[in-house]
């Protein structure tokens, strides 16, 4: 399935939406006129997947205190998708008006719509939402992810353990795998997972990761001008 040039896959970064337990709801404030905007003066669609932030940590931590050490990947994942669908459900009430009532979270059935504004969730143990932003961009016949994140750029290293780490303006899919492995881990943070990088890196998916609270900068990234942050091809 095929879309016009003027929609857009946005990865929502849970912790923009929920950065540390607490709901950010002056972020999701100006998101919500940021979009409507884009989509009234410049005719845009959105498929927005949103990731499961604080949420997600809060509760893998709560399981594993009273569980102990004893949990699979597959139960913290578990309670990491269900994090996902309850922000990608926030998220989708604020644009009631406008999105489409059912949220993907079954990617085995591509969704017909003609909505502006469609949510997306988690699938299942293994599959990050920055995955899922993937997959609807083979779905829905768009080539490139924007990456909605809580930093600025990619970083030849981790910046927090490194002071000299460097930041890369364009990176290819296979530098870019080689800074974050090929393993995915439950509640794992990175830019873009490793998953989700390989499969874009082999079906030629681009992503462009920015910061999410910087609006103007996002703008520049839709409109195809410079921007401040990564692109990955």
């Amino acid at each position: 399935m095929s879309t016009e040039n003027n929609t857009f896959v946005l990865s929502l970064g849970g912790s923009l939406v929920v950065p540390n337990g607490g709901i950010d709801t002056q972020f999701l404030s100006a998101f919500n006129t940021f979009i409507r905007n884009q989509i009234s003066s410049k005719k845009r669609r959105f498929f927005i997947t949103v990731g499961g932030g604080g949420t997600t940590r809060h509760y893998q931590e709560a399981a594993r205190v009273v569980r102990g050490q004893k949990l699979v990947d597959a139960d913290t994942d578990w309670l990491g998708l269900h994090a996902t669908r309850l922000n990608a459900q926030l998220v989708r009430t604020i644009f009631v008006d406008i999105a489409d009532p059912r949220i993907i979270k079954h990617y085995e059935v591509i969704l017909k719509t003609d909505k502006p504004v469609v949510m997306a969730a988690g699938w299942k143990p293994g599959w990050s939402t920055d995955y899922c932003a993937v997959t609807l961009c083979v779905d829905y016949g768009i080539r490139q992810v924007v990456n909605l994140t809580n930093v600025d750029q990619v970083y030849d290293k981790d910046p927090k353990k490194f002071p000299d780490a460097k930041p890369m303006t364009n990176v290819r899919w296979a530098a870019y795998r080689k800074i974050v492995g090929d393993t995915w881990t439950p509640g794992m943070n990175v830019p873009f997972d490793p998953i989700a990088s390989k499969l874009a890196s082999e079906l030629g998916v681009t992503v462009k990761l920015l910061n999410g609270r910087d609006l103007v900068n996002l703008a520049r990234a839709l409109d195809g001008k410079a921007f401040k942050g990564t692109t990955i091809q």
